[in-house]
């Protein structure tokens, strides 16, 4: 049995949630905004939570801001009324464990949760060994991916700093880790760090370690990321979001080959190789004053550029064979085909998740295939639907044309009151719920 929380504001939905996973034997409790949440006294108690992206004072991208920022060790599922991938996409970068979407299919729901309550349960993987390099992803064969790898065996065996820029879900840390494992150090650490799901009190004590008493909360000493992968390589996933203090300290670790724990005068000297991920521009960034050029120039000894997967041409049809083959090993079903018309939809849909997108929805096409064929209906209704839109935007019927009219409102007007959504409903003369509605009906942020 787990303890679950919910936070959803729609009672039916709740209460169905509750009843369900209540027949699972799960302990659940349900909230219903955001601040019910930010008050509780003891969220730690929780194995898992399940929040709706839309609350009445705010979103889910609330909570995670909340579980990240206090460290709290509890995975976390967004969930979405009309699937905006982008939205799931963000959640990600910010610490949730996986997403699903409304109408939630109960066989999809008990998997992501049992997955997320194993992952929880089971014992950390020891750091120190790289033992499953990529075991479970392929090379592509297009054009693009040959260049890719072309440049990635170029640089992996010299010890130069890599900044892998690309769309979050393209694989960056495959990229590292292929990196590492190309590399003279292949025999040493390979540490991956998230900075993204950092806060900012905790990053440099992650980084840097620290002693004992160093801050409240320091019981015991702590070897920093630095000092365990020693020899090897580090990797600095979403690199961007480290704070100012952090880059200085980062910046002279990078210069001087050494660190210093927090809290203590010992200097330790590391021979450690730096690998960097971003999906943000950080020469935009460096023009805002919220990264230091000097630490982009030390980090940015060679780039490389991820290509988002709308742009890997004959690589998607290798990578849906792919994950349907993990899928049916992981899920115990014997999928070896997929509709036609199922298979156009997969073929045209512009992925903004990426491959960690595709991985998912393949996953779950596979989940609800009892058979040997995928339908069209064992796909996300918002694919379908997102495949569609192009055509009757670009129809000169009166219905699309308005259509287009009021998305192109909503966002000027959001734009105008910096996309306060209650200052743009009562604009606009529509209620919330409605503003709400259309916003996700046009895939507006």
């Amino acid at each position: 049995m787990a303890r679950i929380l919910i936070i959803e504001d729609d009672t039916t939905f709740s209460q169905i949630l509750e009843g369900f996973l209540g027949k699972h034997g799960h302990e659940v409790t349900v909230l219903y905004n955001t601040q019910s949440f930010l008050k509780m006294a003891g969220p730690a108690a929780f194995d898992l939570i399940l929040t709706d992206y839309r609350l009445p004072d705010g979103t889910g991208l609330d909570i995670m801001g909340h579980i990240r920022d206090r460290q709290l060790n509890i995975p976390a599922i967004m969930m979405t009324g009309f699937n905006d991938v982008r939205i799931a996409v963000k959640s990600i970068q910010m610490g949730a464990l996986d997403y699903i979407t409304k109408p939630v299919n109960p066989d999809e729901l008990l998997m992501i949760v049992q997955q997320a309550l194993q992952k929880r349960t089971a014992p950390e993987p020891a750091p120190l060994e790289d033992t499953q390099l990529s075991n479970n992803l392929i090379k592509g064969k297009s054009a693009v991916a040959e260049r890719l790898y072309e440049h990635i065996n170029l640089v992996a065996p010299t010890d130069m700093s890599v900044i892998i820029q690309g769309e979050s879900g393209t694989g960056k840390e495959h990229a590292a880790r292929t990196l590492h494992q190309q590399s003279k150090r292949t025999k040493q650490p390979f540490i991956a760090i998230d900075c993204g799901a950092l806060s900012k009190d905790l990053a440099a004590s992650e980084l840097f370690g620290h002693v004992k008493g160093a801050f409240t909360g320091a019981l015991t000493d702590k070897k920093g990321s630095f000092e365990v992968a020693d020899g090897g390589t580090l990797f600095l996933d979403e690199i961007g979001n480290l704070s100012y203090e952090v880059q200085v300290k980062l910046l002279r670790a990078l210069q001087e080959r050494i660190i210093q724990p927090l809290g203590s005068t010992r200097n330790i000297p590391v021979d450690v190789r730096i690998v960097s991920a971003t999906n943000d521009d950080l020469v935009n960034s460096i023009s805002n004053g919220e990264f230091r050029e000097d630490l982009y120039h030390r980090l940015n000894e060679f780039k490389i550029q991820l290509p988002p997967l709308r742009e890997r041409g004959g690589d998607l049809k290798l990578f849906i064979s792919h994950f349907i083959s993990l899928s049916n090993q992981e899920l115990d079903r014997r999928v070896t085909e997929v509709a036609p018309d199922a298979m156009e939809i997969l073929l045209h849909y512009d992925w903004p998740g990426n491959l960690r997108e595709l991985k998912n929805v393949i996953k779950r096409m596979v989940l609800l295939t009892p058979g040997a064929v995928a339908e069209k209906s064992s796909l996300p209704e918002e694919m379908i639907y997102a495949i569609r839109q192009p055509q009757r935007n670009g129809s000169s019927d009166l219905k699309a044309q308005n259509e287009q009219n009021e998305k192109t409102l909503i966002q000027e007007t959001l734009i105008k009151v910096r996309h306060n959504k209650s200052q743009a409903a009562k604009l606009l003369n529509i209620d919330r719920k409605t503003l709400y509605n259309k916003m996700e009906r046009y895939g507006i942020e």
